[in-house]
């Protein structure tokens, strides 16, 4: 399961957000510590990504997304990534219990 993706997770982290401001605090200044304490987990991001939280709950803003540019051409998957996309494998965030 990747716990970054999974919609109950994220509603749950919400709530959480929504009721407890000292929580809210500790998931915007240090996120991945925060997130591994409420699912009480280990989380292992990819080497050369990290997590990052955006509080959009201001009302008097409009928060724009930039999604990433991918390039599809040329790409080649390794067996790792095949086992991943055809639900094989572990998905890019790994959960250690």
């Amino acid at each position: 399961m990747d716990l970054l993706t999974d919609q109950n997770f994220l509603r749950s982290l919400a709530k959480k957000v929504r009721e407890d401001a000292t929580f809210k605090r500790s998931l915007l200044d240090n996120p991945l510590k925060t997130i591994e304490h409420f699912a009480g987990c280990r989380i292992i991001i990819p080497q050369g990504k990290k997590i990052t939280i955006v509080d959009q709950t201001d009302p008097a803003t409009i928060f724009v997304n930039l999604p990433s540019e991918s390039d599809t051409e040329d790409v080649e998957l390794n067996e790792e990534q095949l086992d991943i996309i055809s639900g094989g494998g572990e998905g890019p965030v790994t959960i250690i219990r």
